[in-house]
């Protein structure tokens, strides 16, 4: 019996949203609708001179974990923070929804990692993330015996940026398929992809059994002339694909089943901030509990749905109570 159903490895980042318009994004030379990593100089300057923005404790795979307790899993996390004032908020954000986290964290260097976003009226939103004592996550940090005690290890494709933290990543997906566990990945973003492109499959073919993706990351990775195409061609490769095309749904690829996920929405579409970590979320839980590849996707087009209908990408109500009722209905 294994003590938790998944375990998160990634960048523990603070987010801090802003609601701002299209001219915001043209002044300040904003890549629209990418992450962009930025220097702590660029970090202390948008801290400084913005208005206070909503900060919550963030991160891609932290932000499935937290998803993955409002379902009532049991999920833990490893990811490296600052013994400052946003790496104490960010520690206890996570311990008060009910994730295990026992990362040490750093006591000298740079600080804990933050993630402005800024979410334009059409509800995309554009990131310049300074990594801070992210970049600082070693292969010592990852617990042996909690890898072992997670039925499912959830990878971060942000990490891959930095060499100890990509052989941080390596050295969990080894130990959990030597303890018979599954190993997941989000390729993150589709930048993060074209750096590394030969990285990343090399990663899929060798330690990944489910990989998360949007579009573009999966049309980025295969060189493909569409996402569907690229399906194939991972699928062919590891068991599971999920591709997510924003209102169209998502598509997930197991050997040569393919299932069509249909949207679901609760109103207007207001910040699509997590709606990826929010379906991985869904998805995985319905792994974790045996459920078939069509459930755990609709659950994972409900919780994705929840999160696009508010600002942040916390969920503000129990994930738990919606599938029941939704499933229910």
């Amino acid at each position: 019996m294994k003590q938790f159903d998944l375990l998160g490895i990634g960048n523990s980042v603070v987010d801090v949203l802003y609601e701002v318009d299209e001219e915001f994004i043209k002044v300040n030379k904003l890549e629209k609708g990418v992450m962009t990593l930025i220097d702590e100089k660029k970090a202390e300057n948008f801290y400084s001179s913005l208005k206070k923005g909503l900060e919550v404790a963030g991160g891609s795979v932290a932000n499935s974990t937290v998803g993955f307790a409002s379902l009532s899993g049991n999920p833990a996390f490893i990811g490296k923070t600052k013994d400052d004032d946003l790496g104490k908020s960010f520690f206890k954000s996570l311990k008060d929804v009910g994730v295990f986290y026992e990362t040490k964290p750093i006591l000298d260097g740079p600080g804990t990692a933050r993630c402005f976003i800024f979410v334009t009226p059409d509800a995309q939103r554009t990131m310049n993330t300074y990594i801070g004592a992210c970049s600082l996550l070693n292969p010592k940090d990852i617990d042996e015996k909690l890898v072992k005690n997670s039925k499912i290890v959830y990878l971060e494709g942000y990490c891959w940026e930095e060499q100890l933290a990509k052989e941080s990543l390596v050295k969990a997906a080894e130990i959990a398929h030597k303890a018979g566990n599954k190993v997941s990945l989000t390729l993150s973003d589709p930048f993060c992809v074209e750096r590394h492109r030969n990285e990343f499959m090399e990663l899929v073919k060798k330690h990944v059994d489910i990989l998360f993706a949007n579009e573009i990351e999966a049309i980025e990775l295969c060189q493909t002339e569409n996402a569907e195409e690229s399906g194939k061609e991972i699928s062919s490769l590891i068991d599971i694909v999920a591709i997510t095309k924003g209102e169209k749904g998502a598509m997930i690829y197991n050997n040569k089943n393919i299932e069509q996920i249909e949207p679901v929405l609760f109103g207007n579409v207001k910040d699509t901030t997590g709606a990826g970590d929010l379906f991985a979320a869904g998805f995985l839980y319905g792994l974790s509990k045996k459920f078939s590849i069509l459930k755990s996707g609709k659950i994972a087009s409900i919780t994705a749905g929840e999160i696009i209908n508010h600002f942040g990408a916390r969920p503000e109500k129990s994930l738990k109570d919606l599938i029941n009722k939704e499933l229910k209905d």
